[in-house]
């Protein structure tokens, strides 16, 4: 049993010595995510496919004092091989991972289906989009999620009993609302494989847990990314205003999500060892209006 004063906030969601890994730290949620767990005295490598994006990032964002952002890579997460020279790095550095953060992902291609006429359908969305426009986003979005977590799976074994114990090696999928809901939005490619990461973070989590890792999954609503927003200023940072998600008419909040709710999400599922399987919507409200599962 806790005594009152053990329940301090500062106490009991420290990720201080902590080691973590972020794919597609650099930018959007990843950062976000580096940002919360960095803050709050953990050490974060962060990797991607542009190395400039991910100094920039150390650099501009590297907290004063505890934590550190470390850049590693670049790496591509869609190849074996790639990921194969980001475990030896990370081995050669660490010899143990307490956090996975699988974040890298694409749009894809948009076609909204806003025509009654099924021969208006087809042909706008069938010379919209192609089989190699969704080969790309599932096997950046699903599959990329799928081999990274099992790359590091070892790394993160190796960090139960420890000498900071008790702790519990855990994976945070970043999936998306557009996993859960039954609107395309304009982006069936994306939103069926966001669906498909939903679903991998379950199946992960149920087979996992025999190595004693968690696995668990934020499905964010809008933030401010260089997806969302199609670019980031000098600091990586994408700016969304308030108006962009007022107008989509579906958002209880009226506004984006920020970075501290994302953090707080972040280091929840990073810290709370009862938790495992959960899918956590960070979407204000959205889901409450438009059609889910």
């Amino acid at each position: 049993m806790a005594s009152t004063h053990q329940l301090k906030v500062q106490d009991i969601f420290s990720v201080k010595d902590y080691v973590c890994l972020v794919t597609g730290g650099g930018t959007g949620i990843g950062l976000m995510a580096t940002q919360a767990l960095a803050a709050n005295g953990a050490k974060v490598y962060i990797t991607g496919r542009r190395m400039e994006v991910l100094e920039n990032a150390a650099k501009t964002h590297d907290p004063s004092g505890g934590g550190q952002i470390i850049p590693v890579g670049p790496c591509d997460v869609t190849s074996k091989s790639e990921l194969e020279k980001l475990i030896k790095d990370i081995e050669s550095k660490e010899k143990y991972l307490n956090l996975l953060i699988t974040n890298a992902g694409v749009s894809g291609p948009k076609a909204p289906p806003d025509s009654s006429s099924a021969t208006e359908l087809q042909d706008k969305i069938w010379h919209g989009e192609s089989v190699e426009d969704w080969g790309d986003v599932m096997k950046t979005n699903v599959t990329s999620v799928y081999f990274s977590t099992l790359a590091f799976l070892p790394l993160l074994q190796a960090s139960i009993g420890d000498k900071f114990a008790p702790r519990s090696p855990s994976v945070i999928v970043i999936s998306s609302m557009s996993g859960i809901m039954r609107e395309s939005q304009g982006h069936f490619a994306y939103n069926a494989a966001k669906g498909a990461t939903v679903h991998l973070s379950k199946l992960m989590s149920a087979e996992f847990e025999k190595a004693e890792v968690r696995v668990n999954s934020i499905a964010p609503g809008y933030f401010p990314s260089e997806m969302t927003m199609k670019g980031s200023d000098e600091d990586n940072k994408s700016r969304m205003p308030s108006e962009k998600v007022q107008e989509k008419g579906h958002v209880p909040a009226q506004r984006p999500g920020s970075d501290e709710e994302m953090a707080q999400a972040v280091i929840f599922l990073t810290k709370n060892m009862y938790v495992n399987g959960e899918v956590i919507a960070v979407d204000g409200g959205t889901l409450n209006t438009v059609p889910g599962r």
